[in-house]
């Protein structure tokens, strides 16, 4: 029986016929507050879900699309992003602490507030990106996250 609780341990979902990441992707739209720490989603198909609020603290999203997924006040604690696709999606005033971004795509995404301390940036695709108020302290990013990257207007 795979089931899917919300951070404060109470049932969301369940399926006894489904994976995680088939009961992951049939409720993608409703998935604010759901607790995935620790869940392989790598290569899932989220585009467009509604994670925003959700813990996925050292989750492996490995290339997952989450093109336009809203991630907003969600925990990406040491996270696996490498290659993810994370093009127009929300992640305000979310933690991405120590989360590896290596060769994610995060164009036109929305990453005002983020704290992305320690955060694995390189090779990462930030064109257009807003980075205005992220805390950046010790991201580790390459040459080219300067040269094609987000706006970053500290106050």
């Amino acid at each position: 029986m795979t089931k899917i609780y919300n951070t404060n341990n109470e049932l969301m979902f369940e399926d006894e016929n489904l994976s995680l990441r088939e009961l992951v992707d049939k409720n993608k739209s409703n998935l604010k507050y759901a607790d995935l720490k620790d869940a392989d989603l790598s290569g899932a198909i989220l585009s467009g879900a509604n994670l925003s609020g959700a813990d996925l603290r050292f989750a492996n999203l490995f290339e997952a699309d989450l093109t336009g997924a809203n991630l907003r006040h969600s925990d990406l604690r040491f996270a696996n992003l490498r290659e993810a696709n994370l093009t127009g999606a929300n992640l305000r005033d979310s933690d991405l602490m120590g989360a590896d971004l290596s060769r994610a795509n995060l164009r036109d995404s929305d990453l005002r507030e983020a704290r992305l301390w320690c955060a694995n940036l390189e090779d990462a695709d930030l064109e257009d990106a807003d980075l205005e108020g992220a805390n950046l302290r010790h991201v580790r990013y390459s040459s080219q996250l300067v040269k094609n990257g987000g706006i970053n207007e500290q106050k």
